[in-house]
C-alpha cells in the first residue's frame, strides 16, 4: 500500500523537479517507510511506501524483463495483488528480482501489453511507463478501492493517489464546481469522473488510460459486475458455495508480513469476517470497535466485544466523546480532499489512528458486504411488490428543496441508472448504481483516507471479484427479503457463527453528531453561515434552521458543518491544527 504521482509532459521536456517535490510531499503520509523516483525524458514516476509485502526488497519503481533504469518498462503502484502466487507460478520463466507483489504485473504489462490488469485480482492503482512505446499506462481496479486521479493542461498530463498532490502542483483549479457541490450537499459523495475541484478527474473503477506525448490517447473499463440477470440456484448449494467463496477471498487478503487486525463493529458483516479470520489462521484476531461517550448515538461496542469473546479474539473499544468531535473534525476534514459528508469518516478517522498506535498495518473491513449481497432498505423497496410503488433509490436529496439553486444534483445518478440495462432485475439494477457511485465515491474515499493518514491498509474482502461474481448473479430472494437484506450471507453466518445474532435488525454505525452540533446552537449556525464557501450557497435563514434542528435531523447539518470545514481547508487554506470554532473563525475573516 502507497502512493504514487507523476507527470508526462507534452514537449518532451524533462519534468521540473521542484514541481515533483510538491507532488510526492502532498501524499508523503501515505509512505511512511520510504519513496522512490524515476525521472527519464519526458515521465516521471514517484512512490511513496507502506510496505506490508516483501519489506526488503519491494522497494519501487519495479521494473519488468528488461531491468534498464533507461529502457526498462518500469511500474509503481498503489494497494495489493492477491493473486501475486498464482501469477508468478505461471510464469516459470521470469527473472522476477523481488517478493513484490507488484512486479508480476510489470512482466505482464511486457507481455500482454496494455490489457494485463485483466488478469489481476486485487486492490490497485498503477502507474506503466513504456520508454519503447514511449507511453504511460494507468490502471485502476474494477470496484475502485483504490484512489487514481489525474489532469491535463498545455504543458503536461499528471496523475496521483490524491487530488491534493496535482493541486500541489499546479493542476487543476480550488475553485469548486458548483454541481459538483450541489451533488456532495444533497448526496452526500459527488458522482463520475470530474471532482469538485475543476480540471481534475477520477480515473473511473476499472479503467485504463493510455498516455502519449501528455495526452490521453485510448482507454477502456473492466466492470467489476458481470453482465445479465439473477440466475437460479439451489438454497443448499447457494450456501456451500458461499461458504467456499468467502474463504478463498479472505483467504487471499489475509496475505501479509506484517501484523492485520479487523474493524468489529457488531454487525453482519465484520461478524462474518471476524469468524473466517479465526477459521483460516487459528489465531487470535486483533480487533478495534468504536462507540460513543453517554448515552447518545446507537453504540454496538458492547455486541462487538462479546462476539470477539465468543470468538475467542481480542476487542479494543475505543470511545470517541464530544471534546474530540470539536477539536479533530477539521483534522478529519482535511483528509478527506475528495469530499464525502457521510459522518462515518468520524470513527473511521479514529480506528485508522488506534490502529496504528497498536501496531496493525493491515486491517480487514466489512465495506462491499451490503452492496453485493443487498443489505439496504432501498433494495427490499425494488423487489414486488414493493417495487410497484417505490421511487428510485436517493430521489430526494439531504436537503430536499430546501436551498434554491442546487439544481442537476441527481444527473451522475441517472446516467448510472441509465447504464445499468434492462436485463438486471430491479435490485440488481439499484447495486449497479451502488456499486459504480457510491461504493467508490463515498465508502471507500472514507475508508482509503482515514486510514493512509494514519499509514494504515484497510481490506475488504467482499469487494472481490469472485464474490462479485457469485452475489451480484443470486436471486433476488437470497439478498432481499421483505424484512431484511442479506438473506443469504445472514443464513450462512447462522450456521457459521450461531452466537453472531445473524438475523438482528441493521443499527448502522452513526456517531451522535446531531446532539453535539444542537448544543452549539446559534454560535455555530453564524459561523457556518458566514463561512465564504457555505455563503455562496446556502442562505443564511436555511443554516440557521438547519442547525436548530439537529438533534432531530442530523445529517444536514453535518452536511454543512462538514462542508464549511472542508472549503475551509482545501479552498481557503486555512489549518486545520485548531478545534471547529477557531477554523470557522479564520475562514470567516478571509
Amino acid at each position: 500500500m502507497c502512493g504514487i504521482a507523476g507527470v508526462m509532459t507534452r514537449n518532451g521536456s524533462a519534468p521540473d523537479s521542484a514541481m515533483l517535490n510538491r507532488m510526492q510531499s502532498a501524499i508523503a503520509h501515505r509512505g511512511p517507510d520510504g519513496f522512490g523516483r524515476l525521472v527519464r525524458d519526458d515521465v516521471a514516476l514517484i512512490q511513496v511506501r507502506l510496505a506490508i509485502v516483501d519489506l526488503t526488497t519491494g522497494d519501487q519503481p519495479l521494473f519488468g524483463i528488461s531491468d534498464d533504469r533507461q529502457t526498462g518498462t518500469a511500474l509503481v503502484g498503489n494497494g495489493e495483488i492477491y493473486n501475486n502466487p498464482e501469477l508468478r507460478a505461471a510464469m516459470p520463466q521470469a527473472a522476477f528480482r523481488t517478493r513484490s507483489d507488484c512486479e508480476p504485473p510489470v512482466f505482464l504489462y511486457d507481455t500482454l501489453g496494455a490489457g494485463f490488469a485483466d488478469r489481476l485480482r486485487g486492490m490497485f492503482a498503477l502507474a506503466v511507463h513504456d520508454p519503447i512505446a514511449r507511453r504511460l499506462v494507468l490502471v485502476r481496479d474494477p470496484f475502485g478501492i483504490k484512489p487514481l486521479y489525474y489532469a491535463e493542461n498545455a504543458a503536461a498530463f499528471a496523475f496521483a493517489s490524491e487530488p491534493q498532490s496535482l493541486l500541489a502542483a499546479g493542476f487543476g483549479s480550488r475553485n469548486p464546481s458548483h454541481a459538483r457541490v450541489a451533488e456532495l450537499l444533497q448526496l452526500k459523495f459527488t458522482t463520475g469522473a470530474e471532482t469538485i475541484f475543476p480540471g481534475i478527474y477520477r480515473a473511473l473503477p476499472g479503467e485504463t488510460l493510455v498516455v502519449e506525448q501528455g495526452r490521453i490517447v485510448a482507454r477502456h473499463r473492466n466492470h467489476a459486475l458481470p453482465e445479465g440477470a439473477p440466475r437460479p440456484i439451489r438454497h443448499g448449494d447457494a450456501v456451500r458455495q458461499l461458504d467456499a467463496v468467502l474463504s478463498d477471498s479472505v483467504s487471499a487478503h489475509l496475505q501479509s508480513d506484517v501484523p492485520f487486525g479487523l474493524f468489529l463493529s457488531g454487525g453482519v458483516d465484520s461478524a462474518a469476517l471476524l469468524a473466517l479470520m479465526t477459521r483460516l489462521t487459528g489465531n487470535r484476531i486483533q480487533a478495534l470497535t468504536v462507540g460513543w461517550a453517554g448515552a447518545e448515538g446507537v453504540d454496538e461496542t458492547a455486541e462487538a466485544r462479546r462476539l470477539a469473546r465468543a470468538m475467542g479474539a481480542e476487542c479494543e473499544r475505543l470511545e470517541m466523546g464530544e471534546a474530540d468531535f470539536w477539536n479533530l473534525a477539521p483534522q478529519i476534514a482535511a483528509c478527506i480532499d475528495d469530499p464525502t459528508s457521510d459522518a462515518a469518516v468520524l470513527p473511521s478517522w479514529m480506528l485508522g489512528r488506534a490502529a496504528r498506535a497498536g501496531g496493525l498495518k493491515v486491517t480487514l473491513c466489512g465495506e462491499g458486504g451490503d452492496e453485493l449481497f443487498g443489505g439496504y432498505a432501498r433494495y427490499r423497496k425494488q423487489r414486488a411488490p414493493l417495487s410497484w410503488f417505490a421511487r428510485k433509490p436517493r430521489s430526494s436529496g439531504v436537503f430536499g428543496h430546501a436551498i434554491p439553486g442546487l439544481t442537476g444534483w441527481r444527473d451522475g445518478l441517472a446516467a448510472a441508472e441509465a447504464s445499468a440495462g434492462d436485463v438486471r432485475s430491479a435490485v440488481q439494477a439499484a447495486q449497479f448504481v451502488d456499486c459504480q457511485e457510491w461504493l467508490p465515491n463515498d465508502l471507500l474515499i472514507k475508508l482509503d483516507r482515514t486510514l493512509m493518514v494514519h499509514g494504515v491498509e484497510g481490506r475488504t474482502p467482499f469487494l472481490d471479484p469472485l464474490v462479485a461474481e457469485f452475489a451480484f448473479t443470486l436471486p433476488d430472494s437470497e439478498k432481499v427479503g421483505l424484512r431484511r437484506g442479506k438473506v443469504l450471507l445472514r443464513e450462512w453466518l447462522e450456521g457459521a457463527f450461531p452466537q453472531a445474532g445473524a438475523w438482528a435488525r441493521k443499527k448502522g454505525f452513526k456517531p451522535p453528531v446531531g446532539g453535539w452540533i444542537a448544543r452549539r446552537g446559534k454560535a455555530l449556525a453564524d459561523q457556518i453561515a458566514h463561512q465564504p464557501g457555505v455563503a455562496q450557497v446556502v442562505p443564511s435563514e436555511v443554516v440557521q434552521a438547519v442547525i436548530a434542528n439537529a438533534a432531530e435531523a442530523s445529517q444536514p447539518a453535518w452536511s454543512l458543518l462538514h462542508y464549511a470545514l472542508w472549503h475551509s481547508v482545501h479552498v481557503l487554506g486555512i489549518s486545520a491544527e485548531g478545534p471547529i470554532g477557531e477554523v470557522l473563525e479564520a475562514a470567516v475573516r478571509v
